[in-house]
C-alpha cells in the first residue's frame, strides 16, 4: 500500500506543514497552545456571559460550558480543516505534478495528520484544564482514538473527492467553504441535542458530524462511553466514503498536469 511505503515521506511533510504554519513568527510553535487557549477564553465569555447560555448540566461553572462546546470544536475543526484546504491542495504543490514523480495521494492525508496534531494539544489542554478545575481526569479519554475514527475516515473520503474537484473546478473552494460554515451550525456544537425539535432531529441524525461531537463530549468531558452503535456503522461508512474518494482521486489525478 502506498501510505504504509510512503510513511516517512508522510511523517516529513506532516512535520514540514506544522512548521509552516508558525514560520517567522517570534512564538513559533508556542501558538499551538496559545491559540487553543484564547478560543477557549472566547467561547466561555460569549456563550456563558453575553448569551447567558446553558446546557443540560447540573453545574453553574463557566468553565464547564466552555469544555462542553471546546470538545465538539476539536472534532470540527480536523473536519473543517481537512476540507476547507482540500480543494486548493494540488493547485497550491503543482511541482509534485509536472515535475516529479510524487505520490499525490499522501498529500490529504499529510493535512490530517497535521489537523490531528492540532486536535491532540486541544484536547490535551481540555484534559488538563479539567483536571485543574474539577480535579478529575475522565478514564474514557483513552477512547479518543476510537470516537474520531469515523471522522478520519469520512474526513479523507471527502478529502480526496474535493482535492480532486478543486483542480479542475477553482470555484470548489468558495462553495465548500460555504458549506463547512453551515455545517458548523448544523451540528450540534453549540446547543444540546436535546435542543432540536424532533421534526428536525431525523435530519440532523443524517449529519455524520452530530453523533461525532456528541461522542466527543461523552468521553472528553462526561466520562461516559460514546455510542458504540454510531462507532460501528460511522467506521463502515467511513471506510466506503474513503475507498470511493480515493478510487476518485487516481481516475481524475492523469488530468491534473493538462489543467494546471
Amino acid at each position: 500500500m502506498s501510505f504504509w511505503r510512503n510513511r516517512q515521506l508522510i511523517l516529513q511533510f506532516i512535520k514540514r506543514d506544522i512548521s509552516s504554519k508558525y514560520k517567522g513568527s517570534y512564538l513559533g510553535k508556542i501558538w499551538s497552545i496559545l491559540t487553543p487557549l484564547f478560543m477557549l477564553a472566547i467561547y466561555t465569555f460569549v456563550f456563558s456571559v453575553v448569551f447567558q447560555a446553558k446546557w443540560n448540566v447540573n453545574t453553574d461553572n463557566k468553565l464547564d460550558f466552555a469544555f462542553i462546546i471546546f470538545s465538539g470544536m476539536i472534532a470540527f475543526n480536523v473536519f473543517s480543516d481537512v476540507i476547507l484546504r482540500a480543494p486548493n491542495l494540488i493547485i497550491s504543490n503543482v511541482n509534485f505534478v509536472k515535475k516529479i514523480v510524487f505520490p499525490l495521494e499522501i498529500l490529504v492525508v499529510v493535512v490530517m495528520g497535521s489537523s490531528l496534531f492540532l486536535a491532540g494539544i486541544n484536547s490535551l489542554i481540555l484534559i488538563i484544564g479539567q483536571f485543574i478545575l474539577n480535579g478529575v481526569i475522565q478514564w474514557t479519554v483513552v477512547l479518543l482514538p476510537v470516537v474520531m475514527l469515523p471522522l478520519i475516515l469520512i474526513t479523507l473520503g471527502l478529502g480526496w473527492f474535493i482535492a480532486s474537484l478543486g483542480t479542475y473546478y477553482r470555484d470548489i473552494s468558495h462553495v465548500i467553504g460555504l458549506i463547512v460554515s453551515a455545517l458548523m451550525f448544523m451540528s450540534p456544537i453549540f446547543y444540546p441535542v436535546s435542543n432540536i425539535p424532533e421534526g428536525l432531529k431525523g435530519l440532523y441524525s443524517l449529519n455524520p458530524i452530530s453523533h461525532i461531537v456528541e461522542d466527543m463530549r461523552r468521553v472528553l468531558v462526561f466520562g461516559q462511553m460514546p455510542n458504540w452503535e454510531w462507532i460501528f456503522f460511522g467506521s463502515i461508512l467511513g471506510l466506503v466514503v474513503s475507498f470511493l474518494g480515493l478510487k476518485w482521486f487516481n481516475k481524475t489525478r492523469g488530468g491534473f498536469a493538462d489543467v494546471l
